[in-house]
């Protein structure tokens, strides 16, 4: 019985020029993310200024008396909460070699980092008006603790200023995706 079989040639699709079926590719972990040791010196500083502005803050005495005092060691404190945090995180992912790219995490990281860093800016202005309101236009800076305030002012400044390319680094790496 001498049946003749049919062949199938396969063919190929031919490629689109208008990329909707371009392959996704991954975007190169950059010096910042999570993950690399870049995100982890940013945590770091974080954690570290925002750390010193509620030392700073909370060695006074009469900062209780003013809200915007208490609203700095309240956002401080919760900036070097989640800047601790991440930098552990950062860590555990650095040594056992793992990309934190999920984009569940980068969603997380990024709304903390947006809210955390947000709390922190508006209460280092908040301080910083009463520092100038106490030095400048009440000129009594001799019977407060001006010094420390504004310490603890500029340390919340710092921290909020290195919290910021946390947030924008990883809002643009969800917005790239």
């Amino acid at each position: 019985m001498n049946v003749s079989h049919a062949t199938v040639h396969p063919v190929e699709d031919p490629p689109t020029t208008d990329g909707a079926n371009a392959p996704m590719v991954r975007m190169k972990d950059m010096e910042g993310m999570p993950g690399t040791r870049g995100g982890l010196a940013l945590r770091f500083f974080q954690f570290f200024f925002a750390a010193a502005a509620l030392g700073v803050m909370a060695t006074t005495s009469d900062f209780p008396s003013v809200t915007a005092f208490c609203y700095l060691v309240a956002a401080a404190g919760l900036q070097s909460l989640w800047s601790l945090l991440l930098a552990f995180i950062d860590m555990y992912a650095l040594l056992v070699k793992r990309s934190l790219q999920n984009c569940r995490i980068v969603s997380l990281f990024t709304i903390g980092d947006g809210i955390t860093s947000t709390l922190t800016f508006a209460a280092a202005c908040a301080s910083a008006g009463i520092t100038v309101l106490i030095d400048n236009d009440l000129g009594s800076c001799s019977k407060n603790h001006c010094v420390q305030f504004e310490t603890a002012t500029a340390m919340a400044f710092i921290s909020w200023f290195t919290a910021l390319p946390s947030f924008f680094i990883n809002f643009w790496s969800l917005a790239s995706r």
